[in-house]
């Protein structure tokens, strides 16, 4: 009796486990003179990475549901606190989206044999910015490492967003500030540029293009906005001495490195190689811009791309931005290799170039 008791029990839990529903449970009685066959379709239909994948959904409904809760709760009771919490888990997501695209145009890259030269505008653009916000980012992720020093870097990144964040984890406030800072920080080396210009216009022994020369610094000082055709005619000057980007002086790569957003504290082979590298880098990005064509850039990428060559655009309008930044891909398109660096270096000429509403009328300070 004992043995016919455990031999039904034993029968039984194995009927509520074939019987199991995703909320209710059959039961029933085994009986053993039934075919496997008939009981196998049961049990294959739940199987258990069915069940796995079941629970994973629930998991993640209820994930979600406590952090829409929690965030509703945080925008209610700490608003500042919930607009900084939104934008870091925001900026979070775009970063490991960009991550993700890098990821598949360096996989693109290797498979197919694509060279960085051969790559479209808007992926060489990728490239770069994520580049630079990753090297950015490292010497943060590298004090958080000790342990409880992500608390520390929690109160850093509160106090010093601009030191310490990338733009993803910028607020919209935060970023157009910060653009301004830059482009002043930016701004304030352009008459150090032109009075370095002017100094070494001496040394230059050709009277035309010494002249020539002159003639652009003294016009941009007094407000003047000069022509493709009058900066092209003085290229020559910048593919040797006095001017080439081999013979400039630590003073002036200290001077023109932050027209790149280059530190200019470091040894003087040092940004010179970086200032090399960076306008290459530039000169790619106008190639493949000038075979995409810059109508096809939206109004934000129109921005951006006049912001990295040198225009703090937020107080121009879009056919404004577009003129300019057909001028400067007219350019340097005129340029081969190395001269191209002769763009940022004249940048405090170039930022004049077609401002009418802006500039006339104004010296730089």
């Amino acid at each position: 009796m004992a043995l016919f008791s455990s031999s039904l029990c034993s029968n039984l839990s194995l009927t509520r486990l074939c019987g199991l529903r995703t909320n209710t449970i059959t039961n029933g009685i085994y009986f053993p003179y039934v075919s496997s066959q008939s009981r196998f379709p049961l049990c294959r239909h739940y199987s258990s990475s069915k069940v796995r994948r079941g629970i994973g959904q629930y998991v993640v409904s209820k994930v979600q549901s406590v952090n829409a809760k929690y965030e509703e709760f945080l925008k209610r009771r700490f608003p500042r606190f919930y607009q900084l919490y939104h934008t870091f888990m925001e900026g979070f997501k775009l970063l490991l989206q960009d991550a993700k695209d890098v990821q598949r145009i360096k996989t693109k890259m290797f498979s197919d044999g694509v060279q960085l030269k051969d790559l479209p505008y808007r992926e060489l653009e990728k490239l770069r910015q994520f580049r630079r916000d990753i090297m950015k980012a490292i010497p943060l992720v590298a004090i958080s490492i000790p342990p409880f020093a992500n608390y520390l870097v929690f109160v850093l990144m509160y106090f010093f967003p601009r030191q310490l964040l990338v733009p993803y984890f910028w607020t919209p406030k935060q970023q157009v500030e910060f653009r301004a800072l830059y482009h002043s920080n930016r701004v304030r080396q352009h008459r150090p540029v032109l009075k370095g210009l002017e100094n070494t216009s001496q040394q230059v022994k050709d009277g035309q293009l010494q002249s020539g020369l002159k003639d652009l610094c003294a016009k941009v000082q007094r407000g003047a906005n000069p022509k493709v055709s009058e900066i092209l005619a003085v290229r020559t000057l910048f593919s040797g001495p006095p001017l080439g980007i081999n013979r400039m002086s630590v003073d002036q790569m200290r001077h023109v490195s932050p027209l790149l957003f280059l530190t200019p504290r470091l040894p003087g082979f040092l940004m010179g190689r970086r200032l090399n590298s960076h306008t290459m880098e530039l000169l790619l990005l106008d190639r493949a811009l000038s075979r995409m064509g810059p109508h096809q850039l939206s109004d934000s990428e129109l921005r951006q791309a006049c912001y990295v060559r040198g225009l703090h655009s937020n107080s121009l309008g879009i056919n404004q931005c577009r003129e300019w930044l057909s001028q400067w891909l007219q350019l340097s398109s005129s340029l081969k290799g190395i001269f191209f660096w002769m763009c940022k270096l004249v940048s405090p000429l170039l930022e004049k170039m077609y401002w009418p509403n802006l500039l006339s009328n104004k010296k730089i300070q």
